[in-house]
C-alpha cells in the first residue's frame, strides 16, 4: 500500500530505486527526497525542461510530454502514451469526493495531503501535511525537528497567498518548472516568515488555501461556522422547490419528477446521469422503491450541481466564506471583472437577477448557485458586449477596412459539380457578408443565369438572385454591399441584366461617379445603404452604346487546372476581349476591375476607385516577395483575393495570410466549415457584425514601417501579454460519429493564437480522462501578442484518442474583443452552431509587455536598470538636413523611456510586497493588502489620504518592518507616477514636433536623396530608414500616452479600492448610489496634467 500511495503522489520509493526519507533530511541539508520538479499534472512543463533529473530522483507526475500537439492535424510520433485502455464506466460515482463546502476542505486537510516544500536554495522536499483534529495547528512529517516545532499554529498565520509570490519562489532555481496554479505560501509569525508549498494538483492547492483562510477567519468557531447560512439557505431553497413538486404531500416525489426538477435547475445534465445517481443512492441505503425524499433530492443536487472551481472562487472574495454579500460582490466586480465605479445598487441588481433563493434576495446574499448563474450569464461571457454594436470609426476611406466577402456565393457544395442555390446568398447576407459574387452567363429564354463557367455546376436565374439581394442586402448591416459582377453575357442579355438591376435595386445602386480630386474612396458611412457594382468599365472617352474590354474568367482558370490535373498539356490562357454594354458599364463607379501588373505601375497609374483581384497563389507570392509594398498598396486601393482554382473541393485559404498584408476583400467559400471559416466568422463578429472592421493603425497611416512577415515585435506598437487560465469545461458532447467509445470523452483544450508570424503560437492542456461533463483543467498559459489589432484566439476542445484526436468544439474570438476576468466561453460545433450548455470556464488577464525581444518567464517582473535599458534610436538616412531633425529626437526619446520604465519598475516591487503576481492590478493589490493593515484591536495601522492630489499612505501608529517596506515601495510608485504625469506633456509634444518637422521632407525625400548621390539600394535604404524613424517616433509617443493613461487608471484604482476597503482617511466606503463619492482627489490633479487632448483619461 505504501508503494501505491507513493507512486500516485509522485514520490520515489525504495522499491522504485529511490532512497527512503530519513528524519532530519531537511535540517542537516541531506535531501534524500530532493527532486527537480517536472510539472506533471500541475501545468505544462516547458519543453526544454523535459527529462530533467537529479542524482536522486526525477518526479514526473504524468507521463505526458509537454509539447503542444493537435493529433488530428499534426501527428506527434514522440508522444508517450500510458498503458491505459479505453473503458466505459457504468457508475456515475466519482473516484474522489467533490469539494463543495468549507467542511469538505477541512475534512480533506485533516486526512492530510502530500505537498512539496520549496526552499530558496533550489531544493524541494516531499512532506506529508495534515491539520490537527482540534484545527488549531497543522504539521508535516517526516522532519528532524521536534514534533512541536514541525508545525504552525493557525492563529500565527497572517496570510495565505496563491501562486509563486514570495521571495522563496522567485529565487528558487526550479521555480519555472512549478505550476502557478499548484503553488501557495503561508505567511506566519511576527516576522512574516513564509512556508512555500506545491500541491500535486490545483484542486489540492485550492483545498488548503480555502481551508486555511476559513480557519484564519473563524479560528475556534470554525466548527460552528461550517453549519453556516449558505447550507441552510441552499437547503431551504431546494426544500421549497421540492415541496412545490410534492403535490400530494407525501414527503416523496416520483423519480421522474425529481430528475426533471434537477434537469430544470441544471439543463446541461443528462437525464440518465441524474437517474443513475438517485438509483446508486437508493442502492447504498438498501432502499426499496424509487420515490425520492427531500433529503435525497438535496443530496443528489448537491453532488451533481456543485461546481467546486466556482466554490473556490467564491470563498476568495466572501467575508462569510459561504456567500457573497453586496460588498463582497462589489470587490469581485471591481478587482476581477474590471468594472469601474461599482455601487451597492449594482450588486443588489445582480443579486436580484441571479440569486435563486428568496432568502438570499431579501438579505442581499449571492449564494454559490446564484454566483454560478451570474458567471454563466451573458454578463460574464468572454466576448465584449460593446463589440456587439458598431463601435469603430466608420468615417475612414473604404480601403481602410476589412470587408466580409464571399466567393462564388451561389454554390453550396464544391466548385466543379456542386449545386447552385439562392440560399447561398441568403445565408451569406444574413451573416453580415458585404461582398457577394455573381458569375453571369447567357441563359435560355433571354434570361441570364448564374453558375461557374466551364464546370458542371447547376444554374440559377439572375433575376431571382437580384430579388434575394434586394430583400436581404441590408438586413444584417446598413453599410455598403459590393456585387462582384463577373459578366460573360452577350450584349443582348447584358441589356436584360441592366434592366433587372435598375428595376429591382433602383436607387440602392451607387451611381455617382468618383470625385477626381479625391485621393481616397468614400467612407462606409458616406454610402450607407448603397450597393456598389464591381466589374469591367468602358473607357471614359467611349461614346457608343458598347465597347470592348478584357475578360476576367475565374472559371476558366479552374477548368484549365482540371485539365492540367488530367494530364493534358498545360497552356496559358490569354485574356480574351468581349463587348460590354455602356448601360451596364455606367453602373460601375467606385469598384472598377482592372488587371494588376506590378506595384510600381499601380502606384503610378492606378486610380483610387480601381480594384484589382488577386488569385490566392499570386497574392501569396506578393506577400512573400513584396510584403512592405503590398501593405502600402492596400492603404489606398482595394484588393480582392479569391481562392486558387486548385480548391475544387471549396476548401478555404487562410484569410490571415492576406489580412496581414492589408487585403480588404478576402473571398471565402461560406459553404465549407472549418478553421479558416471559423477565423473569418469570428473576425467579422466584432464591430456589430456589420461586415466592416477597421484595419490596424499601422496599416492605415501614410508613413509607417510594417512588414507582413515580421517575426519580431512591430515597431511603434506596444505588445501585450495575454494570460489565460483554462479552469474547467461543462457538458462537452462526444465527437460526432464517435460511436465506438460510447459516451466516454477524454477532453483536452488547445489554445491557438492566429495573427502575424510573430504572434502565431499554440499550447494545450493536459487530458482529463473519461470526463466530458465537468472536466477540471486548471492550467495557465501566457502569450505575447505583438500586433493585438490583428490577433485572434481560438479555443479548440479535442477528444484524446490513440487513432486520432477528434474534434469536440471550438470558439474563436478577436483579441480586441476579449473581456478580462472570469469568463465563460460558449462552445460551437464544427459548422458554427452554438452547442447547448457546452462551456469552457477561463480566467483572462491582459497586461502591457515591457521592452522588446522574447517574453520573460515572469512577464511584467522585468526590472531594468538604466544601464540595461534599451532606448529607441533613429536610423541614419545619409541626408544631412533630415538626419539633423531626427537627431534632435534622441533626448526626448530617452526621457520618455526613463519616465515609463521608472514608473513600471516601481510598480513591480509594490505588487510583490502585496503578495501578488505582476499580472495583478493595483485594485487587487490594495484588496490583498487590506487585512494586513488592520491591527489586533481591529484599528487600522495605515490609511490612505485621498484628499491629496496623489493618494498617500499615512501610518496610524507604530508599523511592523514588513509594512514599512510596503509604505516605502508605495511612495516610490507614487513618486514615479507623479513625475510621469507632470513631465509627460512636454516630452510628448517634443517627440511629436520632431515627427511633424520630419514629415515636411516626406514629399521631396526622393529628390533630396538623389542630390546627396543616393541611388539604387542606398536610396531604397534611405527611404526605408525614414519610414522606420517616423514609425518609431509615433510609437514612442503612443507608449508615453498609454503610460500616462495607465498612471491615471492606477490612481483611480487606488482611490476606489481604499474606499471599498474602508481604508480612506475621513471617508466612508461606497454605498448605494455613491459611485462618485470621494472623487475630489482625482479631479485635483493639476490642470496641466490632464489638459492634453491626445493624452486623455477615458473612463468606461
Amino acid at each position: 500500500m505504501a508503494e501505491f500511495v507513493a507512486e500516485n503522489c509522485g514520490v520515489s520509493t525504495p522499491g522504485a530505486g529511490g532512497k527512503s526519507a530519513q528524519p532530519g533530511d531537511e535540517a542537516d541539508g541531506r535531501a534524500t527526497n530532493e527532486v527537480s520538479v517536472s510539472n506533471g499534472d500541475c501545468g505544462q512543463c516547458a519543453p526544454e525542461n523535459q527529462g530533467l533529473e537529479t542524482a536522486n530522483a526525477s518526479v514526473v507526475l504524468d507521463g505526458k510530454i509537454g509539447i503542444p500537439r493537435k493529433a488530428s492535424i499534426i501527428k506527434d510520433g514522440s508522444r508517450r502514451y500510458k498503458e491505459r485502455k479505453k473503458t466505459v464506466s457504468f457508475s456515475s460515482m466519482p473516484t474522489e469526493k467533490k469539494i463543495s463546502s468549507a467542511s469538505d476542505c477541512i475534512n480533506s486537510m485533516v486526512d492530510g495531503s502530500e505537498l512539496r516544500k520549496v526552499r530558496s536554495n533550489s531544493r524541494v522536499y516531499h512532506r506529508y501535511f495534515l491539520l490537527d483534529a482540534d484545527m488549531q495547528s497543522f504539521r508535516w512529517e517526516p522532519s528532524k525537528k521536534e514534533s512541536d516545532k514541525a508545525k504552525i499554529d493557525v492563529k500565527s498565520i497572517k496570510e495565505v497567498r496563491t501562486g509563486k509570490n514570495t521571495d522563496t519562489f522567485r529565487t528558487n532555481g526550479n521555480s519555472d518548472q512549478i505550476s502557478e496554479d499548484c503553488a501557495f505560501s503561508i505567511i506566519y509569525g511576527e516576522n512574516y516568515e513564509s512556508l512555500d508549498l506545491v500541491a500535486n494538483s490545483a484542486d489540492v492547492a485550492n483545498i488548503w488555501v480555502t481551508g486555511l483562510r476559513y480557519l484564519i477567519s473563524y479560528g475556534k468557531h470554525t466548527l460552528n461556522m461550517i453549519q453556516s447560512s449558505q447550507d441552510n439557505m441552499r437547503a431551504s431553497w431546494l426544500g421549497d422547490l421540492f415541496d412545490e413538486a410534492d403535490v400530494i404531500g407525501g414527503k416523496c416525489i416520483r423519480l421522474c419528477s425529481a430528475v426533471q426538477l434537477i434537469k430544470k435547475l441544471s439543463p446541461g445534465l443528462k437525464n440518465v446521469k441524474i437517474e443513475l445517481k438517485f438509483k446508486e443512492l437508493h442502492k447504498a441505503k438498501d432502499k426499496i422503491g424509487s420515490d425520492v425524499t427531500k433529503e435525497e433530492f438535496i443530496e443528489v443536487f448537491h453532488d451533481l450541481c456543485t461546481r467546486p472551481e466556482i466554490y473556490f472562487l467564491l470563498v476568495q472574495f466572501s467575508s462569510n466564506k459561504e456567500f457573497l454579500d453586496t460588498k463582497d460582490l462589489m470587490i469581485f466586480l471591481e478587482a476581477e471583472q474590471g468594472m469601474a465605479k461599482v455601487s451597492e445598487d449594482i450588486s443588489v441588481e445582480i443579486i436580484q437577477k441571479y440569486e435563486p433563493s428568496k432568502e438570499g434576495q431579501l438579505k442581499g446574499w449571492l449564494s454559490l448557485d446564484g454566483f454560478i448563474n451570474y458567471l454563466m450569464s451573458p454578463d460574464c461571457h468572454i466576448f465584449d458586449p460593446e463589440q456587439k454594436t458598431v463601435c469603430q470609426d466608420m468615417n475612414q476611406p473604404l480601403s481602410h477596412y476589412y470587408i466580409n466577402s464571399s466567393h462564388n456565393t451561389y454554390l453550396i457544395e464544391d466548385q466543379f459539380r456542386g449545386p447552385s442555390d439562392i440560399t447561398g446568398y441568403i445565408r451569406a447576407l444574413k451573416m453580415g457578408c458585404r461582398s457577394v459574387e455573381l458569375d453571369v452567363w447567357d441563359g435560355p429564354d433571354n434570361e441570364p443565369v448564374i453558375y461557374t463557367g466551364h464546370t458542371m455546376t447547376s444554374h440559377i436565374v439572375f433575376r431571382s438572385v437580384i430579388d434575394v439581394i434586394n430583400k436581404y442586402a441590408f438586413v444584417a448591416s446598413e453599410f455598403p454591399l459590393i456585387l462582384c459582377l463577373e459578366n460573360h453575357c452577350s450584349l443582348k442579355q447584358q441589356k436584360v441584366m441592366f434592366q433587372h438591376l435598375k428595376k429591382i435595386l433602383g436607387d440602392k445602386i451607387h451611381a455617382d461617379p468618383p470625385n477626381l480630386e479625391d485621393n481616397y474612396l468614400p467612407s462606409p458611412s458616406d454610402i450607407k445603404g448603397k450597393i456598389l457594382v464591381k466589374g469591367k468599365k468602358l473607357a471614359s472617352n467611349c461614346i457608343g452604346s458598347e465597347g470592348e474590354v478584357t475578360d476576367e474568367d475565374e472559371g476558366a482558370e479552374m477548368s484549365q487546372q482540371m485539365n492540367n490535373e488530367g494530364g493534358e498539356q498545360q497552356t496559358v490562357v490569354q485574356p480574351k476581349k468581349f463587348q460590354l454594354s455602356k448601360d451596364l458599364s455606367d453602373l460601375v463607379t467606385l469598384c472598377k476591375s482592372v488587371r494588376f501588373k506590378d506595384f510600381q505601375t499601380a502606384f503610378q497609374n492606378q486610380k483610387h476607385w480601381e480594384l484589382c483581384s488577386f488569385n490566392e497563389v499570386f497574392a501569396s507570392r506578393c506577400a512573400t516577395d513584396h510584403p512592405g509594398e503590398f501593405v502600402n498598396y492596400n492603404k489606398k486601393f482595394l484588393a480582392r483575393v479569391y481562392p486558387s482554382p486548385m480548391r475544387i473541393d471549396s476548401s478555404n485559404m487562410n484569410p490571415q495570410d492576406f489580412w496581414k498584408c492589408g487585403c480588404q476583400i478576402v473571398a471565402m467559400n461560406y459553404q465549407t466549415p472549418g478553421l479558416m471559416m471559423d477565423l473569418n466568422i469570428a473576425w467579422f463578429r466584432q464591430n456589430g457584425n456589420c461586415g466592416y472592421v477597421l484595419r490596424p493603425a499601422i496599416m492605415r497611416e501614410q508613413v509607417s514601417y510594417f512588414s507582413a512577415n515580421t517575426k519580431d515585435s512591430v515597431p511603434g506598437v506596444s505588445p501585450q501579454l495575454l494570460h489565460i487560465k483554462i479552469i474547467s469545461g461543462q457538458n462537452l458532447p462526444k465527437p460526432k460519429g464517435a460511436g465506438a467509445k460510447g459516451d466516454v470523452v477524454d477532453p483536452y483544450v488547445y489554445i491557438e493564437i492566429h495573427g502575424i508570424p510573430a504572434d502565431c503560437a499554440e499550447q494545450r492542456t493536459k487530458t482529463v480522462h473519461q470526463n466530458g461533463d465537468n472536466p477540471i483543467f486548471d492550467e495557465s498559459f501566457e502569450f505575447q501578442i505583438n500586433l493585438p489589432e490583428l490577433a485572434m484566439v481560438r479555443f479548440v476542445v479535442l477528444d484524446d484518442d490513440y487513432i486520432g484526436d477528434e474534434f469536440i468544439a471550438q470558439y474563436t474570438i478577436p483579441f480586441e474583443c476579449i473581456q478580462p476576468g472570469f469568463r465563460h466561453i460558449p462552445l460551437q460545433s464544427l459548422t458554427g452552431e452554438v452547442l447547448p450548455h457546452a462551456w469552457l470556464f477561463v480566467h483572462v488577464a491582459i497586461t502591457n509587455r515591457r521592452g522588446g525581444g522574447k517574453p520573460h518567464k515572469r512577464g511584467l517582473s522585468v526590472r531594468k536598470g538604466k544601464k540595461g535599458r534599451e532606448y529607441a534610436t533613429m536610423r541614419i538616412l545619409l541626408i544631412k538636413a533630415v538626419d539633423e531633425v531626427f537627431k534632435s529626437a534622441a533626448q526626448p526619446l530617452r526621457e520618455a523611456t526613463d519616465l515609463r520604465e521608472n514608473m513600471q519598475n516601481a510598480i513591480v516591487p509594490f505588487k510583490e510586497l502585496c503578495g501578488l503576481s505582476a499580472v495583478a492590478n493595483l485594485k487587487q493589490c490594495i484588496l490583498a493588502l487590506s487585512p494586513r493593515l488592520v491591527g489586533p484591536d481591529s484599528s487600522p495601522l495605515l490609511l490612505f489620504n485621498l484628499r491629496n492630489q496623489y493618494p498617500t499612505m499615512e501610518a496610524q501608529g507604530l508599523l511592523p518592518e514588513v509594512l514599512k517596506k510596503v509604505v516605502t515601495a508605495y511612495e516610490m510608485m507614487i513618486q514615479t507616477s507623479r513625475t510621469l504625469l507632470e513631465s509627460s506633456d512636454s516630452v510628448y509634444e517634443r517627440i511629436l514636433q520632431v515627427q511633424k518637422s520630419a514629415m515636411e521632407f516626406h514629399e521631396k525625400l526622393h529628390d533630396m536623396a538623389m542630390k546627396e548621390g543616393l541611388k539604387g539600394r542606398k536610396l531604397h535604404k534611405s527611404v526605408e530608414s525614414f519610414t522606420w524613424n517616423i514609425t518609431i517616433l509615433k510609437g514612442q509617443a503612443d507608449l508615453l500616452k498609454h503610460a500616462r493613461a495607465e498612471v491615471l487608471e492606477n490612481l483611480k484604482q487606488i482611490h476606489y479600492a481604499a474606499l471599498t476597503c474602508n481604508l480612506a482617511k475621513g471617508e466612508v466606503g461606497p454605498s448605494s448610489g455613491s459611485g462618485s463619492r470621494g472623487h475630489r482627489s482625482l479631479e485635483a490633479i493639476p490642470e496641466k496634467a490632464v489638459r492634453e487632448d491626445d493624452i486623455t483619461d477615458e473612463e468606461n
